[in-house]
């Protein structure tokens, strides 16, 4: 384990390589927010229910997982490291007051030591483990605080961008299992896919990014009955292929 990131060993058979951006929400100790501790237990810090529901995912795929250690209030690692929300001085309409004050040289470094060896491992894994397809794990929240006009009927989603290949498939398991499921929603993965778009459309490889309703993956049953509802998709579509 690292600053950035945990890394779980798992089977290269699997042909799965899974990452978790958001999993965490530690804030280093050198590095003061500047912000209510609470809101580290809020969606703006951290994928809710993400970092159970990828040890669990991962268990029972018996494939290799990379776990972000770190708040996306510190490090966005799931945005490109020159766009501003890569270290976000407002989230949800909350104002990130150390952020707001970083300078060029801060953020800089900041970037480097949390978003480039994340990265970087990511990179070195896809290169040796050489999976069939990637897929990555995310929570979104029932209604922004900011847009309360919005709702988020859906139990799940299916992002991508260019490739679709994995996407269709899983959104039609999905859908055929009962789950109201949105294509390219809550939001949009042609505007924010970043992960995916550097490991898996730039190397032409198949992958998968799920987004799950943080309130119904709360507790631990939720966690669980989640994990064995998405396994055997993620494996059936990565056998698809």
């Amino acid at each position: 384990m690292t600053e950035a990131a945990e890394y779980l060993a798992g089977d290269a058979a699997s042909g799965l390589l899974l990452v978790a951006d958001h999993a965490s929400n530690h804030v280093p100790e050198d590095i003061d927010l500047g912000i209510d501790s609470a809101l580290l237990n809020e969606h703006i810090a951290v994928d809710i229910g993400i970092d159970a529901l990828a040890r669990d995912v991962a268990a029972r795929l018996r494939c290799p997982a990379i776990l972000a250690r770190v708040s996306r209030l510190v490090v966005d690692l799931h945005r490109r490291p020159d766009e501003p929300a890569a270290i976000p001085a407002i989230s949800d309409g909350h104002v990130i007051p150390a952020n707001a004050a970083l300078d060029h040289d801060g953020r800089t470094a900041r970037i480097r030591r949390f978003w480039e060896p994340y990265h970087a491992l990511i990179d070195a894994k896809v290169e040796d483990l050489r999976p069939k397809m990637l897929f990555t794990l995310h929570s979104f929240t029932p209604q922004l605080r900011t847009k309360p006009e919005e709702t988020r009927p859906w139990h799940a989603g299916i992002l991508y961008n260019n490739d679709d290949r994995a996407a269709q498939l899983a959104i039609a398991a999905l859908r055929r299992a009962g789950v109201p499921t949105g294509d390219n929603e809550p939001y949009s993965g042609k505007l924010l896919n970043a992960t995916m778009d550097r490991h898996a459309e730039t190397r032409g490889l198949p992958y998968l990014a799920i987004e799950v309703r943080q309130d119904l993956i709360l507790t631990d049953e939720g966690v669980a009955e989640w994990a064995a509802l998405l396994a055997p998709i993620i494996a059936e579509v990565c056998d698809a292929l």
